[in-house]
């Protein structure tokens, strides 16, 4: 693996960005589910860099074709100007599709969205998101999904000679749902499994302490990065993992660009781990990625940096 070092790129500047024609602040949806850390962040630092912005729940947002555009987003009397996605929320299949096709109404109505609704799904099921890295040659741990009881018991059968598999929600984040696969006995219900079957090769030490990596991609460049350490094989930071401070290699940082590239992601927050050899693997890329571990180890405000990249794509693509 190589060794040189990447500087991440620059920290955000005193921005007073020009506003939109006849003076009027440019209106900025931040998409959530409830007002959390992130969330009253990311409302801060556009408000400081002259944006009117507010929070909108996905699953208060309707169609209404008779409207001009066909969309009503509470808060909002015509179009915001642009729409930052931190949450979907949780809902049933019906709830989540409409959710989605929301965002992709925007798009169609040429609302600037970060990130894009197909994105975010390609992000958030990771057995395509698995797919698209493999498909562009970038280095993952070896993954299966399947929808059937006995198929994934094959497949352990099959996969746990090498060494154990991770049993992961098809669509979860931060460590949640996570299950060590050892043996065929380990493969749980299908109806627990939510009726699909992730499984990745597990990949780190046999015993602690346990380490991967978190950088933050927004718009083809590094923000910030941090190694995550661990008394457990879980190394989510809100599953009392301690963030460290990192740069990352030249290789990893480019790893980290084109899984971000690959998965058509503006902002994103890619995961990576080192195998046996040393070697940098993508275990996965998250859409709506938190950073509130990584800020405790960033000295300027990851919030500005994001806000201000978010008006620039604006004002650029939108």
């Amino acid at each position: 693996m190589t060794t040189d070092c990447f500087t991440p790129t620059r920290a955000p500047a005193a921005l007073d960005l020009p506003p939109q024609g006849g003076g009027k602040k440019p209106r900025v949806a931040i998409f959530t589910d409830k007002l959390d850390w992130h969330v009253e962040r990311t409302l801060g630092a556009f408000r400081a860099q002259g944006a009117s912005a507010k929070a909108v729940r996905l699953s208060a947002c309707k169609f209404d074709t008779t409207r001009d555009d066909g969309l009503a987003i509470p808060g909002f009397h015509a179009l915001p100007d642009l729409a930052i996605v931190r949450a979907i929320g949780d809902g049933s299949l019906e709830a989540i599709t409409m959710r989605l096709g929301v965002l992709h109404a925007l798009e169609a109505l040429r609302v600037p969205l970060i990130n894009s609704a197909r994105a975010i799904e390609r992000c958030t099921d990771k057995s395509m998101a698995s797919f698209l890295l493999a498909q562009a040659g970038i280095p993952t741990p070896a993954t299966f999904a399947t929808q059937t009881l006995a198929e994934a018991r094959a497949l352990a059968r099959r996969e746990c000679v090498k060494g154990p598999l991770v049993l992961k929600p098809l669509f979860g984040a931060q460590g949640w749902g996570l299950k060590l696969i050892e043996s065929e006995s380990d493969i749980p219900a299908l109806l627990d499994a939510r009726g699909v079957y992730y499984l990745q090769r597990f990949v780190g030490p046999a015993r602690p302490p346990y380490e991967d990596m978190r950088i933050l991609v927004s718009r083809g460049e590094i923000v910030a990065a941090m190694r995550r350490r661990s008394s457990h094989w879980i190394t989510n930071v809100r599953q009392g993992a301690k963030p460290l401070a990192a740069t990352p290699s030249r290789r990893e940082a480019d790893l980290a660009l084109a899984a971000a590239h690959a998965l058509g992601v503006d902002i994103a927050g890619v995961d990576l781990i080192h195998d046996e050899a040393g070697e940098a693997l993508v275990l996965e890329v998250n859409s709506m990625p938190g950073w509130s571990g990584l800020q405790q180890v960033t000295s300027f405000s990851i919030a500005e940096r994001l806000a201000a990249d978010a008006l620039d794509h604006m004002r650029v693509d939108g």
